[in-house]
């Protein structure tokens, strides 16, 4: 079985985005009859995801495991859907690393509102609380950058009718990020690294 992974580089305020360090780990991750590839991604509207659809079609992986910085949440959280919109939100906006700041626009004019996430995401939530990693489904992905790529990557997989089990997980700021800002919720790397590997075994088996 093949998995592709991808991570994110930094954005926004940020020097450090975990999952950019997740994937070098999982490069390492030792699984019978597995092999993982992995893909660092630009935080930069549409071109996330058109990198990683061109990631897809040529390691035509088993499964797409997405991983993204959810600054602020306590919990490792699998993303149950992707919806059809690019919007950098109001109040404060930051852009991506291109400056672009989007409102209310569509991923794909011609798309489907929304699409779900083909992960066995209540099995890894179960598999990641039975280690006492915290875990929560998330209803929500958020209209920036990890939204994009999620709902970009399930719209090619469903209108090319693949073979391609796909979603996105979202990790919390790391224990490094938290030193900084002491009021930023965090776990340590290498819980999030063992929480992958945890991710990734589980997909292998269901």
């Amino acid at each position: 079985m093949k998995i592709l992974i991808s991570g994110f580089e930094p954005f926004g305020k940020m020097s450090i985005n975990p999952t950019e360090k997740l994937l070098s780990e999982a490069e390492k991750f030792l699984m019978e009859n597995v092999e993982i590839e992995t893909i660092l991604l630009p935080v930069n509207y549409d071109e996330c995801a058109e990198e990683l659809i061109k990631k897809i079609e040529e390691t035509q992986p088993d499964v797409v495991i997405s991983c993204g910085l959810a600054a602020g949440r306590t919990a490792i959280t699998p993303e149950r859907i992707g919806i059809n919109i690019k919007d950098t939100g109001s109040g404060d906006p930051y852009p991506d690393n291109r400056g672009n700041i989007p409102t209310d626009e569509a991923i794909d004019e011609e798309g489907p509102d929304g699409l779900f996430s083909t992960l066995p995401n209540r099995l890894i939530e179960k598999n990641l609380k039975e280690l006492q990693i915290p875990a929560s489904i998330s209803n929500s992905a958020g209209t920036f950058i990890c939204n994009n790529t999620l709902y970009a990557v399930l719209n090619h997989i469903h209108k090319n009718n693949l073979p391609i089990k796909a979603g996105f997980i979202h990790f919390p700021a790391s224990t490094e990020m938290s030193a900084r800002n002491p009021s930023l919720p965090s776990l340590p790397q290498n819980v999030m690294t063992k929480a992958l590997k945890v991710i990734v075994e589980t997909c292998v088996s269901a």
